[in-house]
């Protein structure tokens, strides 16, 4: 299976080097304000928007990355306590009762 992914990973190279050397022809950027022209290949824009999207991205995931790892620490938590045996309670030997009027706990009753 090693094999298999390095022969992917060394395919996908030799292609994206094939696409960067083909590309090599200057291309201009040109920004809304005022004259700002940049000139350069347009493989080094291609990679250059490439990182920032990635970049881009993973700022986005970064939230819901700390909310995952807060939520399995706090399950972490709650499993380390369930496997504790619970202390052993001693049942009251006679019920208590409340003979109070009007101390009728429920829905309105």
């Amino acid at each position: 299976m090693r094999v298999v992914t390095w022969l992917f990973n060394l395919t996908l190279f030799l292609l994206a080097l094939g696409f960067a050397l083909s590309n090599t022809a200057s291309v201009e950027l040109r920004f809304m304000l005022g004259d700002l022209v940049w000139r350069a290949p347009l493989v080094v824009f291609l990679l250059i928007f490439l990182a920032a999207g990635v970049v881009l991205g993973l700022l986005a995931a970064v939230p819901a990355l700390f909310r995952h790892r807060r939520e399995i620490t706090r399950l972490t938590k709650e499993l380390r306590h369930a496997g504790r045996p619970a202390p052993a309670a001693q049942a009251p030997a006679t019920p208590v009762t409340d003979t109070t009027p009007g101390s009728s706990v429920g829905l309105g009753v």
